[in-house]
């Protein structure tokens, strides 16, 4: 696995590095999506989330959910457009799961892309995630994540 100035990437996920968002795919065609762990880092302790909810449609960049912290109010703007098939319900009673396992009961939703091949031909692999996210963190002055 990744890891770059301390934050973990997990190699088995595809990352949009501009939005800062994973992806894995769970089959039958459905993505589970969640916010980096750069992200939270760079955001602080988070306060809130509000994914959207099952059965509702997102478009390209348009967000799946809204983070709260202490630092940002920001939207998770997805890849690519599909239908929310499951939301992260625990996560809006337990937002601190965001903070401390990103890649696992952290997940934002659960979605049916309408064009999963064209997305993650514009996504990268895990396996090649940390230059792009070296250089993204140097642009923007960020040390890294704390020790979790």
């Amino acid at each position: 696995m990744p890891v770059v100035n301390g934050c973990p990437l997990p190699d088995d996920l595809l990352y949009d590095v501009e939005n800062q968002l994973w992806y894995r795919e769970l089959g039958d065609g459905l993505v589970e999506v969640g916010i980096t762990a750069v992200a939270v880092a760079m955001a602080g302790q988070v306060l809130a989330v509000t994914p959207k909810r099952a059965g509702r449609r997102i478009e390209a960049q348009q967000a799946c959910a809204v983070v709260e912290s202490g630092k940002v109010v920001g939207s998770a703007r997805v890849a690519c457009a599909g239908l929310v098939e499951r939301s992260n319900e625990p996560l809006m009673e337990r937002p601190s799961l965001l903070d401390s396992d990103p890649y696992g009961a952290g997940w934002l939703v659960v979605m049916r892309p309408d064009d999963w091949i064209g997305a993650k031909a514009r996504l990268i692999s895990g396996t090649d995630v940390a230059e792009p996210y070296r250089a993204k963190m140097d642009a923007e002055d960020f040390p890294g994540c704390e020790p979790r």
